[in-house]
């Protein structure tokens, strides 16, 4: 009988190749198997040596064409038959990478598993566009959001507690459900002009974002035509970015009343 494998969570990071861990590269080396997620970037992919097994499970908003629940058994099947198999995924693993669910999957099959950690969306983003997350004066905190949820049910978050003025929210995955959530936000007490930025394509070079206001965001994301992951940030240290943000001349060019783009 086949020894079952250890089955690597690895985080590919925001998408530059550069900001890839060494021991993810070295496993994306050793591996028999890589099962990946949409969101890792064509760069990544491309460390994958030749004559690996590829196997791409990644979701759409909305279109989900391999469920999770195959997806896990399919790492068990893998692990049992003996295969080195790497699970890559956009970020890190266990910040809404649903990471956990496949590893509790694991754990119930007997299956051994690591999870190699990856620079997640918020703070790679973040850092590209000089917008820190935590500011002395400005923000004593950040809470990560998901921008959906199961089954794309109805948003369901403490509404009042997320408009604390010192803590800076970071939305995921929210492009669809930016008006809703802004508008919530404003509902229960959060200021309409609070600084807010949208952040596509972060850490590749294809990045583009732009700085606006929370009552402003929605529209002004839309505006953009954003292609690609969108990542939110509402708070105070959105301003920082006039200081610590490095601009295109093309973005000056285009700046405007209620958003500057840049890339």
């Amino acid at each position: 009988m086949t020894e079952a494998t250890t089955v690597f969570l690895v985080g590919a990071g925001p998408g530059d190749p550069e900001l890839l861990t060494v021991k993810a590269h070295r496993l994306l080396q050793d591996a028999d198997v890589v099962v990946y997620d949409r969101l890792v970037s064509a760069e990544i992919m491309a460390l994958i040596p030749a004559g690996t097994t590829r196997i791409s499970v990644g979701k759409q908003p909305r279109s989900h064409p391999i469920p999770q629940h195959e997806i896990n058994q399919l790492l068990v099947r893998l692990a049992k038959a003996g295969r080195n198999v790497v699970r890559l995924k956009g970020g890190d693993p266990f910040v809404f990478g649903r990471g956990s669910e496949e590893a509790l999957e694991l754990v119930a099959s007997g299956v051994a598993f690591e999870v190699v950690p990856g620079i997640t969306s918020a703070s790679a983003c973040a850092a590209a566009v000089g917008m820190p997350l935590t500011h002395r004066g400005m923000a004593t905190g950040v809470r990560y959001l998901t921008g959906h949820c199961r089954e794309d049910s109805e948003l369901d978050f403490d509404w009042h507690g997320l408009t604390d003025p010192s803590t800076t929210l970071v939305i995921y995955m929210g492009m669809a459900n930016v008006g809703q959530i802004t508008a919530r936000l404003i509902d229960h007490g959060a200021d309409p002009k609070l600084p807010a930025a949208a952040i596509n394509n972060g850490s590749t070079p294809a990045q583009r974002h732009i700085v606006s206001t929370l009552d402003s965001l929605a529209a002004d994301a839309k505006a953009a035509v954003f292609t690609g992951p969108v990542l939110f940030i509402v708070g105070q240290v959105v301003t920082l970015h006039a200081l610590l943000g490095v601009e295109t001349e093309q973005a000056q060019d285009n700046e405007q009343p209620n958003a500057a783009v840049g890339s």
